[in-house]
């Protein structure tokens, strides 16, 4: 007597959402961070799992061994586009909260990412990101305290083909979670 089954598998169907990949970039004070927290409590309402990588928090931790060097800041940007890339295959929308100063990053973020990937540009201008800063990042950068700061002592990209651009100078915290809702119904991502 034969012991192997020789039933036929049976398709596996999958009802599960589709899973992104967000990039939301800017400088210090452009309202990463607090966009990505939002964007993450109407997603679990909505039944969606988002992840939010904050970039302070990973410096914090994974990241804490490097620097703001040019070199570091790739490196970086590279552990965090691979942890969302992790976390992404896992079932998660992922929202990470980044400077992302520079295109080339922001690039091997949407190659590392695959195929539902978002560049999000929160633009506010200088003023508006220095009114914000309750570190006082700014005031040290500017007396000279903190060397490569982005958008003073360093250079930042405005995205040029950015999915998004959210104008967090003008648009409201509640205008700009429904643009990115808007914009992962659009994808499939979020339904309607």
């Amino acid at each position: 007597m034969n012991d192997q089954s020789t039933a036929t598998p049976q398709a596996v169907h999958r009802d599960e959402p589709r899973t992104a990949v967000l990039l939301l970039t800017g400088l210090s004070g452009a309202g990463k961070s607090t966009l990505a927290q939002a964007l993450a409590a109407r997603l679990a309402q909505l039944g969606v799992r988002p992840y939010v990588l904050d970039g302070d928090a990973l410096r914090a931790g994974l990241n804490a061994d490097l620097g703001f060097t040019a070199a570091d800041r790739r490196e970086n940007l590279r552990r965090t586009a691979e942890v969302a890339r992790l976390l992404a295959d896992s079932g998660a929308v992922v929202i990470a909260a980044l400077i992302a100063p520079l295109a080339q990053s922001r690039a091997y973020w949407r190659q590392r990412a695959g195929t539902c990937f978002f560049e999000v540009w929160c633009s506010a201008d200088l003023a508006t990101c220095e009114a914000r800063d309750v570190k006082g990042l700014y005031a040290r950068a500017r007396a000279g305290e903190i060397a490569d700061f982005t958008g003073i002592s360093a250079p930042y990209e405005a995205p040029q083909h950015a999915d998004l651009v959210i104008d967090s100078a003008s648009q409201n915290l509640d205008e700009s979670v429904e643009a990115l809702l808007h914009l992962l119904r659009g994808a499939g991502v979020v339904p309607t």
